[in-house]
């Protein structure tokens, strides 16, 4: 039976081919020189700008668009990429909107603040298209460390210890290095392999190796690592997926983001099979993401289905909007009590003092596949080693582990947002806290 004739309502090739490439370009397409100089133009140079304070990498924003102003994009790179050295894909994927955007004079006074993030990629790919690497590495110091994970935070570190003078040896449990840019973010936000490119461009600062397909706990451990290197910076994100407690679920429900990963590594999108109605339980970006792209594959009724109210929803009222106007529907106060032949069966809740409940009020959605994206867990074989906190790895404000000589950041640690630009910050700051360490 060919995949056009199950019966399960999940096929391939649902849009003619065409349509994939269309469906799956830039969704936010960069400025051209022009429009960048008419955007930065917009900057009022705020001499205490609150911009500034609400990035997380703390990039002097002002002083990157007046450098633009000036006709100087890269310098205005070197500035961005001095504070976050993936800034190329953060200008992609940051919520800026909620952040920098957000406490732009322009946006309180007006309504429109100045396009932050545009400028930001503009800046950056400037620089990239180049194929020159701004910093320099320090004479090489013999000291070796460990960076555990080569998503944000781990290519964050590994690239300020690497300019410093140290070797750095990266490894990662996937086949590509990149982490979530590379396997957790929606297509249409960063084409043209863009998470590789930036990776093979952070890599010309030298003095960093990336070793694939190497798990701890499996192939090596944290004892063998302390003894090993002189340092060791655990950012392995989030391999495990909250469990959904559902009476009767079935094959039918995934998990949203294995659905991401396969759609970031498919050499052809019309060969992925979707079905014709995807509901998609969560509210964050995976579950934007999962159930944007499952409308650009050819679903044809999508919900987005969230237990709480929709100003609760952690994916940001941009990304929100970004899915009604894909035609992803939104339900809200809604939680999912079991599934059903053909569907799932939600039921509607309200907040309490004792918290969310349901109401007894009960409804269902027909479903040919269903996505859970309904949050991710720290998972490692290695935890019990290390003192935790909410289920995530304990650090200090220098990124500190419990044990000595052992820091962590991103995903897998405690505290910040689980986001990019915070993994990316913390990565830096672990590995200026490591440096001040190895040069005692």
């Amino acid at each position: 039976m060919s995949a056009a004739q199950r019966q399960d309502g999940i096929v391939a090739g649902r849009l003619a081919p065409e349509a994939y490439a269309e469906n799956f370009t830039d969704a936010y397409p960069p400025l051209d020189a022009h429009e960048a100089l008419v955007a930065a133009d917009r900057c009022y140079f705020c001499h205490d700008a609150p911009c500034i304070a609400a990035c997380p990498t703390e990039i002097d924003i002002p002083l990157f668009i007046r450098q633009i102003q000036a006709d100087n994009p890269k310098g205005a790179a070197k500035t961005i990429l001095n504070q976050n050295i993936l800034g190329g894909m953060c200008a992609r994927v940051c919520p800026t909107e909620t952040l920098c955007e957000e406490a732009c004079v322009r946006e309180m006074a007006e309504g429109k603040p100045v396009e932050i993030g545009a400028l930001q990629r503009f800046a950056t790919d400037t620089l990239m298209a180049t194929g020159t690497h701004p910093f320099t590495r320090a004479e090489p110091t013999g000291k070796i460390i460990a960076v555990i994970g080569a998503g944000p935070a781990g290519l964050a570190c590994a690239h300020r210890l690497a300019m410093y003078g140290h070797t750095v040896i990266v490894t990662d449990a996937r086949g590509k290095p990149g982490g979530l840019n590379e396997y957790g973010i929606a297509i249409y936000k960063t084409v043209d392999n863009f998470a590789q490119a930036e990776v093979e461009w952070l890599l010309k600062i030298g003095g960093i190796r990336i070793e694939t397909g190497s798990v701890l706990g499996r192939d090596y451990t944290l004892e063998e690592l302390r003894s090993d290197y002189d340092a060791v910076f655990l950012g392995m994100g989030l391999s495990g997926v909250n469990a959904l407690t559902l009476e009767g679920a079935d094959d039918r429900i995934s998990n949203a983001v294995d659905f991401i990963a396969e759609l970031r590594q498919s050499d052809d999108l019309s060969h992925l099979p979707i079905g014709r109605r995807v509901v998609v339980i969560g509210g964050g970006m995976t579950a934007v993401d999962a159930a944007v792209q499952s409308r650009l594959l050819g679903a044809e009724d999508v919900t987005i289905v969230y237990r709480r109210g929709q100003d609760r929803m952690s994916a940001s009222r941009h990304e929100q909007d970004h899915a009604t106007s894909a035609g992803v529907r939104l339900i809200c106060n809604a939680m999912p009590v079991r599934g059903a032949a053909g569907g799932v069966e939600f039921e509607y809740t309200k907040e309490t003092a004792d918290g969310l409940k349901g109401t007894g009020e009960t409804f269902m959605l027909e479903a040919d596949q269903v996505f859970r994206a309904i949050g991710q867990t720290y998972q490692d074989t290695q935890a019990a080693a290390l003192d935790l906190e909410r289920g995530k790895i304990r650090v200090d404000t220098e990124g500190r582990t419990s044990i000595p000589g052992i820091w962590a950041g991103g995903d897998c640690a405690a505290g910040g947002e689980d986001l990019t630009v915070t993994a990316v910050a913390e990565g830096r700051d672990a590995a200026e806290s490591i440096h001040r360490a190895l040069s005692i």
